[in-house]
């Protein structure tokens, strides 16, 4: 059939496509017209009307406008599938697991530098460093608490309130002028080898006689008596009243033991009746050093100082301290 002949559509064009050769030979198997009719209603973006990409036949990711593939797990509407979205449209990030928050606040216990992590750091701290001093003296003194605190003035000068004193258990870092078991040098003994400690011949021990349900007792030990003597013209008549040894208490000595005296009282422990001579098994401890003042961190913790009583006792404003009783020694705990 010639040209002519061909049949026309309505408009009198023909029936065979018109476009230019390149663009009317397509492969075969090409796109249909309904195809090409619903890839025309498509924005420029390569986006149908509900906003989804095409994807081509072999399921691979879509090409957005600028050519580049969008993530996989998107839903028909854009969406990414399983991950919260935030309000510009990008994931937002996962919450962190367990281990990564207790790291981080490990982390900011060890070095905030403001807040109450601070301070409880601080504090952990300082009883740590506390602790570990008290293990370091415990090792050396051998005996627990290694350290006492001064309650009464029957001591001074040489001992007083407040002070903190540390003890060692009796028997170490004993002198060569020591002759017994416990480490003691007796006052007696000290003026013969010139042996002081704490502004006074001999050693300042601390001692709990039986039946004594208040702090240990910290005196000085004067001299050692052995069982039914009578040491009444060895003491001296300035710490008792007594004529003769009958007049005297605990004379004769009833046992063995130290007689013990404080340096701001007027009479022997033994003849004021405060305690029998000291047993050796009676002797807590002997003091070695003493350090003014930080015993009333015990004293006024346990209500036995008042607060303000410690600051005047301390500034040096207040009345000195007396006492003719016996000096306890309240453990520093």
């Amino acid at each position: 059939m010639d040209e002519g002949d061909r049949p026309t559509n309505t408009d009198g064009s023909a029936g065979r496509d018109e476009r230019p050769e390149d663009e009317s030979a397509a492969a075969p198997g090409g796109p249909s017209d309904e195809v090409l009719d619903e890839a025309d209603d498509r924005d420029p973006a390569g986006r149908d009307a509900g906003g989804s990409s095409t994807g081509d036949a072999d399921g691979e990711s879509a090409v957005d406008a600028r050519g580049d593939p969008e993530p996989a797990g998107k839903s028909d509407d854009g969406t990414p599938l399983d991950e919260d979205v935030d309000g510009g449209g990008r994931s937002a990030p996962s919450a962190s697991p367990d281990t990564g928050a207790d790291e981080s606040l490990v982390h900011r216990l060890r070095h905030d530098r403001e807040g109450a992590l601070m301070w409880i750091r601080e504090m952990l701290s300082s009883v740590a460093v506390v602790l570990l001093v008290g293990l370091l003296l415990f090792g050396v003194s051998g005996v627990w608490p290694p350290m006492v605190a001064v309650e009464s003035g029957s001591m001074e000068p040489n001992m007083r309130v407040g002070d903190l004193v540390f003890v060692t258990d009796p028997g170490r870092l004993a002198p060569d002028a020591a002759e017994n078991d416990v480490g003691v040098v007796t006052h007696e003994a000290g003026q013969a080898v010139d042996y002081r400690t704490f502004g006074s011949y001999g050693s300042v021990v601390i001692y709990t006689p039986p039946g004594r349900t208040g702090s240990p007792i910290i005196h000085r030990a004067m001299f050692h008596v052995t069982e039914g003597e009578n040491w009444y013209d060895r003491a001296d008549e300035e710490y008792h009243g007594a004529v003769d040894c009958e007049s005297l208490a605990n004379c004769p000595a009833p046992h063995d033991g130290f007689v013990t005296l404080g340096d701001n009282n007027g009479a022997y422990d033994q003849a004021s009746g405060l305690s029998p001579p000291v047993r050796a098994e009676w002797v807590n401890g002997v003091a070695r050093v003493r350090v003014p003042y930080l015993g009333y961190i015990r004293l006024i913790a346990t209500g036995q100082v008042e607060l303000n009583e410690a600051i005047t006792r301390t500034v040096g404003s207040g009345l000195p301290a007396t006492g003719s009783g016996p000096v306890s020694a309240a453990l520093a705990t």
